[in-house]
């Protein structure tokens, strides 16, 4: 009987980037309908980490099985939410906030419990580099990422109605606790 090998590991192979923007953009037109201004979104998220982050502040992960791609997570300083609460630098250096951007599992993949996975690694990596707090932003029709993020702890603290990627959707930002 041939067993599936399930591997988190760190992005920064040669593909990786380019893979996870095609990724979401092949994946959300495909189950939602959703048109190519979600991929623009990705793209930017995915150049903006490429083009500069801090290692110590800020990873993202790649989930393979049998060696393929199948899976993704980031975590970013969320720059918007500590400006927000009146974090300056000094403040954000001890604490501040972590952003989770752009987990995706391929539907072929999933089962595999690799969705848990990735949202674990990145709420451990955001505890581990000191953050008080981890956001995330998503939408409703994203059934079963919500069941992830609900089974780890996070809690919705907004959410809003809008137009994005061709389709009405309810916007949904959760957070979780990390200091406790």
């Amino acid at each position: 009987m041939n067993e599936v090998r399930a591997v988190i590991r760190p992005l920064g192979e040669p593909g990786d980037l380019g893979w996870v923007v095609m990724a979401h953009g092949e994946q959300y037109a495909k189950e939602f309908g959703w048109d190519t201004s979600f991929e623009a979104l990705v793209a930017r998220i995915v150049a903006d980490y490429a083009a500069g982050h801090d290692p110590s502040r800020e990873a993202a992960w790649i989930a393979e099985l049998d060696g393929r791609r199948v899976g993704s997570v980031f975590c970013v300083a969320d720059k918007e939410a500590d400006e927000a609460k009146g974090a300056d630098e000094a403040d954000e250096a001890k604490g501040g906030t972590a952003k989770l951007r752009i987990l995706l599992v391929d539907p072929a993949a999933r089962g595999h419990r690799l969705g848990s996975r990735l949202v674990a690694q990145c709420v451990g990596f955001a505890r581990e580099a000191g953050y008080e707090r981890i956001r995330l932003w998503t939408n409703d029709t994203l059934v079963a990422a919500r069941g992830i993020y609900l089974a780890t702890g996070f809690r919705l603290v907004e959410e809003e109605p809008h137009h994005s990627f061709g389709a009405d959707l309810i916007g949904q930002v959760y957070e979780l606790d990390l200091s406790a």
